[in-house]
């Protein structure tokens, strides 16, 4: 595709200019793409205007001293709830009176789904046109009874007499007046008529009507801080914030209509978020139960520590429940449940499979409640007898300071040291060069591994207590029941297990800054304690950082929109333009979008910025891994998982990765596959990811990206040796930098043409011997497993010597059908292949030019044997699902000669075999029920591989056999009827071992293919199985008629090394962002849309499959996997 592909096609096109009018009104359909009745368009005018009219009465009360403000609001209020009332029972009624008329209508088939038609000013379709009405008759009164609420305070709001006491200025109080009234329009006409598609949206689907509420509630703000400034003391700052809310409320509209402003449900757990991380230094939470749960046990940890009476009491509640709080406490409940109900189960419950989920035991209780002890002790050592000394050069909190200084410097070396580049820029010189194999990769690193040791005890023991170290010694904790002093020390008391590398910043920054400014006259030091200076310092950190990774995408879009030539349209050059001479206002977007933790969202990816409404960090609504698009490839990822979670918490814990933190995105990279990690919630010693999988069948744009992907590992781990130390990374900017590779027990993937091999004449000459051989191996050991589960001959003599063969029997009986002539596949077809047949050919050549002079192929169709893995050469007559015992018995059966339509099959009489024991291995009666001629049985006698017979049967051991005699092996080499039986059941098919030198070695190899190996279709169930259940080798052998070559799809279980690069977060979230509003709301699902093509810089295409379904399309996406860290 051109990069001048529509962004919008001709009919979205249309579509969006018929809603966005509608969204930026707040609901009324003025642009119908069809004629309307002009009474249409009057109706939805003064239904708008309404609240305005009623409010207006009001007002004009009050402006001529009639009526109190008060007063005046609640007759506002009230016309309006009535007014509401009287309209949703007026589409009650309209709906019950179509009920009733229904089958009276005929549907007309040539109406547009989106036309109306209408019969009168107030009929039932325009009614149901103009005022859709609730789906649940609760909201019906309660939005109702919010409409008159919100007239009511509106009412109030809006007065001039109040208005121009703020401003003291008529022109600014008509103003305010006007345009005030006109957004309370809007958010009535969105309450109670008919709801606005919002462009900020979070769910797909609004099950509960709550869009209705979110332009209301945004009202309500403003008029909430106005009847605080009525009320409450008169301060100079309300009453300044007031003023500048009245002229921000004027602009409502717009920021509903640019999607700024958060849905209700995102707001909320957008501000929870916010509160939990930098008010009470908690993580994001991976689900929406979690982190309602733990924001409230945090807030009340907060509130409970004020009521402290003591300063030793506070320090030791902050640092236990700040310790205790950083937890995994999700997966150690999960633990101690289990643990209860193995203790009251049955002995069933305590065999219980394991896996990732349980991972807290006796020796993780003993660690944490070791390092719980020691965290008490030094606090309250360190408070009581050191803890009172103001901060100076030479004071023991200064001495902490030095000590975080240097820990700070050596972790973060420590960190940038085990990273294929240093910061992202130059080439580490300390990384192994040219890893390509894991035992090469292993040796190499040993001595980054050692530094990833040492990091990781700094990390979580020696940083740790150097914080509570300083923090213990800090005077601000004298101050009791100080509001400051709960907030700001229960969150860095916390921050210091929960997100330890960023608490040991923030301190640092806070020592330094006390270092250097001792002046107690400044700001910073009077006002402010140093829990809210570091609560300052944390937000400022992670906005900065932020707005700088927020930048960063912004100029890659922009460089990259000329750079790229796919991706130069017609008006990129314009686009470019603009920003570049409105760059300061591109750079008030960035701040704005970095102070509020939204996402800088592109409109269609193009250098087009918007700032995105703030939501929470996973980006999605819905739980993790609920979700995904399973297809047969999927199970390649769910084998790989498990050893991808095991290296990542190394990776994670060593630090190789980077400074990982809840929102950080990594993208993993092995031949086909790529995988998607995001981290979603950590905490002391333990991480919270998701997995998913990218689908492998590449797409021209999936493959267009995956191959810059591919360039940009190659360039970082496997061309290291023709570099220069400290060499740049020639793809800085990109939005993939390469972190690390990590050793992962996976399936490694190897397709070739096998033209030229398998159809060689050599090959085909050692066909014939190498089949027989297989064939007997196959039936001997098929007869030895199966006879592991029937009675001994010995008992069976006791039992009048009948069962065994009465079993034989009756399975017979049960599996054996009359033979059709087209089952017929002569063992003397063998002979019959020639150097230059076709070994997929479903007959030989010659033989089937024999078959069709005597007319056989004309009247019946053929049923023909599928070779293991070869797809395309499937016959229709063949049942497509037989389990395995019926594909064996139908290849030997379809060997023996056919039975002439209309005869009565013959039953053989019961071979007598000379050994007792014989009938352990005697074929089953089925497979020998068919007449054989003497001369072909004398055929197949003279090429039985005696010698390899007696061989395998000397490898049989009967330890099953509870009574055997010494001799058994020999008796049943000499017995002539059992030999017999297996001369009768040979059939040929295609195989070719290759060559052996001797039985012994042909053996093995025969089982280990039946061990470690699994040959069948792709397609198959089975095959899905064996990877899941990790056999170490598949193969799938296949043909194309078409292209008439051979294919072989082998798959090797092994470690290998996989690639890791680190995304850029707000790249990752800007893309969604503009996903989510592409899809949601303009509803551009064409597949070939202009923000879904190949980008090799912003790797468009990956992210749009990353997203969470319905927007996304993963092929895989796991649960919360929970990863130690220690």
């Amino acid at each position: 595709m051109g990069p001048d592909v529509p962004l919008l096609n001709d009919y979205k096109q249309e579509f969006f200019l018929k809603r966005f009018p509608q969204t930026v009104l707040g609901g009324p359909r003025f642009k119908l793409g069809y004629c309307a009745p002009p009474y249409i368009y009057v109706n939805q005018i003064i239904l708008f205007l309404t609240p305005w009219v009623l409010g207006g009465v009001g007002t004009l009360l009050y402006q001529l001293d009639i009526m109190k403000d008060y007063y005046t609001a609640a007759l506002s209020g009230g016309l309006m709830f009535v007014t509401a009332l009287i309209l949703q029972m007026t589409n009650v009624y309209a709906k019950q009176k179509t009920v009733r008329v229904e089958r009276m209508q005929i549907q007309n088939t040539l109406t547009d789904e989106d036309e109306f038609e209408f019969s009168s000013c107030v009929g039932s379709e325009t009614v149901k046109f103009i005022i859709p009405g609730k789906k649940y008759i609760i909201n019906t009164v309660f939005h109702s009874l919010l409409a008159g609420v919100l007239c009511g305070l509106g009412t109030w709001y809006l007065l001039p007499n109040r208005i121009t006491l703020l401003y003291s200025n008529i022109g600014g109080t008509v103003m305010i007046f006007v345009f005030g009234w006109v957004t309370i329009c809007i958010g009535e006409y969105s309450l109670i008529i008919n709801t606005a598609t919002e462009t900020a949206a979070f769910q797909a689907l609004d099950t509960y009507e709550i869009t209705a509420l979110m332009r209301p509630f945004y009202i309500f703000v403003f008029i909430a801080v106005d009847l605080a400034h009525r009320f409450a003391v008169n301060t100079a700052i309300l009453e300044q914030t007031n003023q500048i809310l009245h002229i921000i409320f004027l602009f409502l509209p717009f920021l509903w209509a640019m999607g700024i402003l958060p849905p209700l449900d995102a707001l909320f757990l957008w501000g929870m978020e916010q509160l939990l991380e930098f008010g009470l230094g908690g993580s994001p939470m991976s689900s929406n139960t979690k982190l309602l749960v733990m924001f409230l046990i945090s807030a009340g940890t907060a509130i409970a520590s004020y009521f402290i009476p003591s300063t030793l009491g506070v320090i030791l509640f902050m640092t236990g429940f700040g310790f205790i709080l950083s937890l995994n406490l999700s997966e150690i409940a999960f633990a101690f449940k289990h643990t209860m109900i193995s203790h009251l189960a049955s002995s069933k419950s305590k065999n219980m499979h394991r896996g990732l989920r349980i991972q807290f035991g006796w020796r993780e209780f003993i660690f944490y409640l070791t390092v719980l002890t020691f965290a008490l002790l030094e606090a309250s050592l360190l408070h009581q007898f050191a803890g009172f000394s103001s901060f100076s050069k030479a004071s023991p909190q200064a001495i902490a300071s030095y000590i975080l200084i240097i820990l700070l410097i050596i972790m973060w070396i420590l960190r940038e040291i085990q990273r294929v580049y240093l910061f992202g820029v130059f080439r580490n010189p300390f990384y192994p060069k040219d890893v390509r194999t894991v035992t090469v990769f292993m040796e190499k690193q040993r001595r980054l591994m050692k530094v990833g040791v040492v990091r990781r005890i700094l990390l979580t023991l020696v940083s740790p207590f150097a914080m509570i170290a300083f923090l213990s010694l800090d005077r601000s904790l004298q101050n009791l029941h100080s509001v400051s002093v709960c907030i700001g020390f229960t969150r860095i008391f916390r921050m210091v297990w929960q997100n330890t590398e960023n608490a040991l910043l923030d301190i640092v920054v806070v020592s330094i800054a006390q270092m250097l400014v001792f002046n107690p006259d400044l700001w910073w030091n009077r006002s402010l304690d140093t829990g809210i200076r570091l609560l300052l310092v944390g937000i400022l950190r992670d906005r900065l950082l932020q707005f700088v990774s927020k930048l960063q995408f912004a100029i890659a879009i922009l460089l990259t929109s000329w750079t790229e030539k796919k991706q130069r349209r017609k008006s990129t050059a314009t686009l470019i333009t603009l920003n570049v001479v409105f760059f300061p206002i591109l750079l008030t977007f960035i701040a704005i979008s970095a102070l509020l933790s939204s996402p800088l969202l592109p409109l269609f990816t193009l250098p087009i910025f918007l700032i995105g409404f703030p939501r929470p960090i996973r980006s999605w609504p819905g739980p993790v891994g609920a979700a995904a698009c399973v297809c047969s490839d999927t199970v390649y990822y769910q084998q790989m998982v498990p050893s991808l979670a095991v290296a990542l918490q190394s990776a994670l814990a060593a630090g190789s990765l980077g400074l990982s933190l809840p929102g950080s995105h990594y993208l993993c990279r092995f031949q086909d596959r790529l995988m998607w990690i995001l981290v979603l919630e950590k905490g002391f010693t333990y991480c919270g990811v998701n997995i998913k999988g990218l689908e492998l069948q590449e797409t021209s744009c999936h493959a267009a990206e995956a191959h810059r992907v591919d360039e940009i590992f190659e360039m970082a781990f496997e061309h290291q040796e023709h570099t220069k130390i400290l060499s740049p990374n020639h793809h800085f900017g990109h939005i993939l930098t390469p972190c690390t590779v990590l050793p992962v027990r996976l399936y490694s993937d190897a397709r070739n043409v096998l033209s030229g091999i398998i159809d060689s004449h050599e090959n085909l000459k050692h066909l014939k011997d190498d089949f027989i051989k297989v064939l007997v191996w196959m039936l001997v050991q098929y007869c030895y497993k199966k006879s592991k589960t029937l009675e001994s001959p010995g008992n069976a003599d006791k039992n009048k010597k009948g069962s065994f063969l009465e079993n034989q029997h009756s399975g017979a009986v049960e599996r054996s059908r009359p033979l059709r002539e087209e089952d017929s596949f002569s063992v003397d077809t063998i002979e019959d292949w020639t150097d230059d047949s076709d070994i997929f050919d479903l007959e030989p050549s010659g033989r089937m030019k024999d078959r069709k002079e005597a007319g056989q192929l004309a009247t019946t169709p053929k049923v023909h044997l599928s070779i293991p893995g070869s797809v395309e050469t499937q016959s229709q007559g063949v049942p497509q699902e037989m389990s395995p015992e019926d594909k064996l018995h139908r290849a030997v059966v379809l060997g023996l000669p056919a039975v002439d339509k209309g005869k009565q099959q013959e039953v053989l009489p019961r071979v007598e075999f000379s050994c007792c024991y014989s009938e352990l291995l005697s074929i089953p009666e089925e497979w020998r029920t068919a007449p054989v001629p003497a001369s072909k049985v004398n055929e197949m006698r003279q090429r039985f591989p005696e010698e390899w017979y007696h061989f395998i049967l000397s490898q049989l051991d009967f330890f099953h056999l509870k009574e055997k005699p010494s001799n058994l092996l020999e008796d049943l080499m000499k017995d002539k009827a059992l030999k017999d039986l297996y001369v009768h059941g040979l059939m040929v098919d295609k195989a070719s071992l290759g060559p052996v030198e001797n039985f012994k070695e042909l053996v093995n190899c025969l089982e280990e293919y039946e061990n470690d190996w699994y040959i069948g279709l792709v397609s198959d169930l089975e095959w899905q199985q064996a990877v899941l259940q990790e056999k170490p080798y598949l193969f799938s052998l296949g043909h194309d008629p078409n292209m008439g070559i051979y294919t072989g799809r082998v798959l090797t279980l092994q470690e290998l090394l996989v690639q890791v690069g680190k995304l850029n977060d707000e790249a990752v979230r800007g893309q969604w962002a503009n996903l989510s509003w592409e899809l949601l709301y303009a509803t551009n699902d064409d597949e070939e849309r202009y923000s879904i093509q190949a980008h090799p810089v912003l790797l468009r295409n990956l992210t749009v499959q990353a997203a969470d379904p319905p927007l996304g399309y993963p092929i895989y996406s796991s649960e919360l996997l929970h990863l130690p860290l220690f």
